[in-house]
């Protein structure tokens, strides 16, 4: 089955294709606990399918899950163990991942370190230093939170979003970005401990932001970030000069469970921005164009001449006028660089190492 979720802030929308995309149903009420944001969905076998999102009454991460592709969801768990309550109202959710093999399921999310950094405030002032592994071994009933990383209180990494991905060895690995450098962290006993954080991008992608992941054969990892040479040292993305030009790396590791392992790294598009770069959601300062976010997936069929092959879909603002990616009716030269080019590209791996 293929499932699409959505947001209508009232609610999560939850939509089910059991035709290979050809025909949809339509779930309106996925949540259980209704007036949501930043909705995140994994699937499991052959009809369960799991929701992760904040409500804004809380800001807990609530998991929920159905048995029956959608239809129904029936199980509610919270991702923020009682011993982590802290976390509530002072976390950023990230994406959701369930192992196929083991069926544990991985939600990550980053906050503050511990109680004594609650007086910092609610929802988003905190200096969110800390990234956090929710993981469940009961099918999403309940979760053990586990610390990747705790960084220094002047960091964040609270910059849309932190990422969870799994080989196919049951290896875990979480990756987020401080608004300069993307890190990495990997498990390889389902989440409990984690590896010294190790830094994915190198020059020209001085500044990297919006990582993804993805991972396939055992210790194989690709990371994908925008990112700019551009970097001052001062100023956030949201304000970033008109020079900064922005491109889609992949950093990829073959090793990624190894200690001291190298990644590899490779500018994957084109430009495509220029300057500003919004984190903030509805309240940033910068440019929109990008959409808060992108992803990467790999060919996983073993039969195929692509296997292990990276696919990335990305946002470009840019006015590109070729045959593979022609412009919008509105995008012109003079536009460029604006939402009437606003448009989404994906870029194909088709030589080099397969993951």
């Amino acid at each position: 089955n293929v499932y699409v979720s959505s947001l209508s802030l009232a609610n999560v929308d939850v939509s089910t294709s059991t035709n290979e995309g050809n025909t949809w149903t339509l779930n309106p009420i996925g949540a259980t606990i209704s007036g949501d944001d930043r909705e995140w969905i994994a699937a499991d076998m052959a009809s369960k399918v799991c929701i992760s999102y904040h409500d804004v009454a809380t800001f807990n991460i609530d998991v929920n899950c159905s048995f029956d592709a959608g239809t129904t969801f029936t199980q509610l768990g919270d991702a923020i163990d009682t011993s982590h309550a802290f976390l509530i109202n002072n976390n950023q959710i990230g994406n959701m991942m369930i192992d196929p093999s083991s069926h544990i399921i991985y939600q990550s999310l980053n906050g503050i370190h511990d109680a004594s950094e609650i007086q910092c405030g609610e929802a988003g002032t905190c200096g969110y230093h800390t990234v956090w592994m929710a993981v469940s071994t009961d099918g999403g009933k309940t979760f053990t939170d586990y610390m990747v990383y705790n960084g220094p209180t002047t960091a964040s990494y609270n910059h849309n979003f932190t990422n969870v991905s799994i080989d196919n060895a049951g290896n875990v690995y979480s990756v987020f970005s401080n608004n300069h450098n993307v890190y990495y962290s990997y498990s390889t006993n389902h989440g409990k401990n984690w590896s010294s954080i190790v830094q994915v991008n190198s020059s020209p992608a001085n500044t990297a932001i919006y990582p993804w992941s993805v991972a396939n054969r055992a210790g194989r990892i690709d990371i994908v970030y925008y990112g700019t040479s551009y970097y001052d040292g001062t100023n956030p993305p949201d304000n970033y000069p008109s020079s900064a030009a922005w491109y889609v790396y992949m950093a990829q590791n073959v090793h990624a469970t190894t200690a001291g392992s190298k990644f590899t790294q490779v500018q994957a598009t084109p430009i495509v921005h220029h300057g500003g770069v919004c984190e903030g959601g509805v309240t940033c300062t910068g440019n929109r164009d990008l959409y808060d976010d992108f992803g990467v997936a790999v060919d996983r069929y073993s039969g195929s001449s692509a296997y292990g092959f990276a696919s990335i879909v990305y946002s470009d603002d840019q006015y590109i006028n070729d045959a593979n990616d022609p412009p919008a009716s509105s995008c012109t030269a003079g536009t460029t660089n604006s939402g009437s080019c606003d448009h989404t590209s994906i870029a194909t791996q088709t030589a080099g190492t397969a993951i």
